[in-house]
């Protein structure tokens, strides 16, 4: 049955999603299909349908039950504009709770440019989320400076950082002394493809901020977030496992 995910508690469907419904699956008065909000699955029954208008009743609300309890955030520096969507898009299907778009000493993009940008990246998110059947869709926050992500430590959360070639200290070498619990809350930074600056390094030592590495090779930041999650998601059904 066709999934679409809504933004809004109403359960309005965008134009898209009706552009989909009517000119792509050709559907039907009484064909159903199925709307996802907030961890919500409602199937609908089709009561009307016109040329750009989908009528529809809620016939059957259930919640979305799953085995994830933690949570991971991933911090990135600002990178290219297509390389930054490749991130979010991969990172949405990898089970990522939310993207910060951080400013760091490297960035390679203006921070003029991203508050026009927001937006695009939620979309992008909300897309990839459709794709791999999420049951809710992961956060684009504004802009913010690394500081304010390493202060998330006060809120609750575990601040990691991946550094290039500047430690051997791995995810796994990291979690034998420091485990990752079930109920975590994991911020991981990323820096961008210029890699972090001495200023950078200095502060995380200075907030006992983990830096631990991806491996000998240099990744691009996109790839970067992919491996990281890969690494993150092993470790937490390790955790599970045992």
């Amino acid at each position: 049955m066709q999934r679409y995910m809504v933004t809004n508690k109403e359960l309005k469907l965008d134009d898209t999603d009706i552009n989909h419904i009517i000119n792509v699956m050709r559907m039907k008065q009484n064909d159903k299909f199925q709307i996802v909000y907030d961890n919500v699955l409602y199937t609908c029954n089709i009561t009307n349908i016109e040329k750009r208008k989908v009528d529809y009743e809620i016939i059957k609300k259930e919640e979305i039950k799953s085995n994830k309890t933690h949570k991971v955030i991933i911090a990135c520096s600002l990178i290219k504009e297509q390389k930054m969507d490749f991130l979010l898009q991969k990172a949405t299907e990898l089970g990522v709770d939310g993207v910060y778009p951080t400013y760091t000493d490297n960035c390679a993009l203006a921070t003029s440019v991203i508050e026009k940008k927001i937006s695009k990246w939620q979309r992008i998110m909300l897309e990839a989320s459709k794709q791999c059947e999420r049951a809710y869709i992961p956060t684009c926050f504004e802009l913010t400076k690394l500081e304010n992500i390493i202060n998330l430590q006060n809120n609750g959360y575990k601040v990691i950082a991946f550094c290039e070639r500047c430690t051997d200290l791995s995810l796994f070498d990291y979690t034998q002394k420091n485990p990752i619990n079930i109920d975590d809350k994991l911020v991981v930074i990323i820096g961008p493809e210029g890699g972090f600056s001495q200023k950078e390094f200095d502060l995380f030592r200075e907030h006992n901020i983990p830096m631990l590495t991806l491996g000998e090779l240099i990744l691009k930041a996109d790839t970067a977030v992919t491996v990281a999650l890969g690494n993150i998601i092993y470790e937490f059904n390790n955790y599970r496992q045992n």
